[in-house]
C-alpha cells in the first residue's frame, strides 16, 4: 500500500509507529466492551499484593488487539520479504500459545493456565523453529558477537540434514538462541504484573530495536519493531494505573519473543541481553529466590519479580512503574551505544 515510499525507509519507519498507535486506540475498546459483556477477566494470584486483589476480573488478553495492530501494520507499511513473514510467524505464533493459556486461566477462574512444562515446550519449538529458518533461509550467520570483544563462531559443530538441498543445525548457536529466545519470553512474562509496566518497557526496547535494525539496513524488521514499539504506546492509553484492561499471555510471550526473534535478524544477540537488562533482572529475581529459598528456607527478596519487592517496600505500584521505565531506557541506551560504537568502528 505504501510501496511509493519503499525510498523513504525513515518515512515508513515512523508510520509504522503511528499506524499501529491508531490500530491499537480503535480497536481496543470495542474489544474491552466484548470481554466485559461476557465477563472474560484477570484471575489475580491469592499470594500476591494484597492492593492488587481489586484487579479480580478486569479484562484480560488485550494482546490480541496487539497482534493484530502490528501485523496489519507490518503488511500494509512494509514490502513483505522473508524475514517479514518469518518474524510475524513467531510472534503470532507465540501469541496464539499465550492465548490458549489465557482462555485456559479464564475458562477454569484460576491464576495458571498452561502447566509450565506445555508452556516451555510450545516456546521451544516456536523458537527453535525460527532459528533453523533464519539460518538456512536467511542466511543468518551461527555467531555471536560480543563488541569489542571477540566474535564467537557457534556454527563449529554443524549437522547437515539431506533434505533438500541440505538443512543445516548449528547445534551450539541452536542451544544458545533457544535459552535467548525462551528466556526473554518468560521475562518479558514476568515483567507483565503491574500496570503499565511490561507495555512501557517493551515500547522504550523496541523503539531501540527499530533503530538498531534501520541502522544495519534491515528495513522490514525496522516497520515490525517500529509497529511493536507504536502497538505498546496505544496500549498504554488503557493499562496505565488503573488499567482497563491487561495484555495477558497473549501479549506478554509474544512481545518476549519478538524481542528474541528481532535480535537473531539484527546480530544482536548479546547486546540485546543488555537492551533488555530490565527483563533480565526480573527473571533473574525469580531464579534467585526460588534457588536461595530452596537451599535455605529464606528469602532474598520480599516478594520475586522484582517489582513486587518495592511494592512490599512500600513503593507505590505507579512509583515502580515510572522508575522502572526510567532504568528500562537508561539499559536499552546503553545497549544501542555499545551497538552503534562498535558498528562505528568496524565501519571506520
Amino acid at each position: 500500500m505504501f510501496a511509493a515510499f519503499a525510498q523513504y525507509p525513515t518515512f515508513l519507519v515512523f508510520l509504522a509507529v503511528l499506524l499501529a498507535l491508531i490500530f491499537t486506540v480503535v480497536l481496543m475498546p470495542p474489544f474491552i466492551k466484548l470481554l466485559r459483556r461476557g465477563q472474560i477477566g484477570q484471575q489475580v494470584r491469592d499470594d500476591g499484593p494484597q492492593t492488587h486483589l481489586v484487579k479480580q476480573g478486569t479484562p484480560t488478553m488485550g494482546g490480541v488487539v496487539l497482534l493484530v495492530a502490528v501485523t496489519v501494520t507490518a503488511l500494509l507499511v512494509g514490502v513483505p520479504v522473508p524475514e517479514t513473514y518469518l518474524l510475524l510467524g513467531a510472534i503470532v505464533l507465540t501469541g496464539a500459545l499465550g492465548l490458549v493459556d489465557d482462555v485456559s486461566k479464564v475458562a477454569h477462574e484460576r491464576s495458571l493456565g498452561l502447566t509450565p512444562k506445555a508452556k516451555l515446550v510450545g516456546q521451544f519449538l516456536i523458537a527453535g523453529a525460527f532459528v533453523l529458518v533464519a539460518v538456512n533461509c536467511l542466511d543468518v550467520a551461527p555467531t555471536v558477537q560480543i563488541p569489542f570483544v571477540y566474535t564467537f563462531d557457534l556454527g563449529v559443530l554443524t549437522t547437515v540434514v539431506p533434505i533438500g538441498e541440505g538443512v543445516r543445525i548449528p547445534w551450539l548457536y541452536l542451544a544458545f538462541c533457544l535459552v535467548l529466545l525462551v528466556g526473554l519470553c518468560n521475562a518479558v512474562n514476568l515483567t507483565d504484573g503491574l500496570d503499565g509496566l511490561a507495555g512501557g518497557t517493551v515500547m522504550i526496547v523496541m523503539i531501540v530495536m527499530a533503530a538498531i535494525a534501520f541502522r544495519s539496513n534491515a528495513i522490514e524488521p525496522a516497520i515490525i519493531a517500529a509497529a511493536l514499539a507504536g502497538a505498546c504506546i496505544g496500549f498504554l492509553w488503557f493499562n496505565s494505573f488503573p488499567a482497563d484492561i491487561f495484555m495477558g499471555d497473549t501479549g506478554s510471550l509474544a512481545l518476549g519473543m519478538a524481542l528474541g526473534c528481532l535480535a537473531v535478524v539484527t546480530k544482536t544477540e548479546f547486546v540485546v541481553i543488555i537492551i533488555g537488562g530490565l527483563f533480565v533482572a526480573e527473571a533473574l529475581s525469580v531464579m534467585i529466590q526460588v534457588f536461595y529459598y530452596k537451599r535455605t528456607r529464606k528469602r532474598i527478596f520480599l516478594m520475586a519479580p522484582l517489582h513486587h519487592h518495592f511494592e512490599k517496600k512500600g513503593w507505590s505500584e505507579t512509583k515502580v512503574v515510572v522508575r522502572f521505565w526510567i532504568v528500562s531506557g537508561m539499559l536499552a541506551a546503553a545497549g544501542f551505544v555499545l551497538y552503534f560504537a562498535e558498528s562505528l568502528m568496524a565501519t571506520a
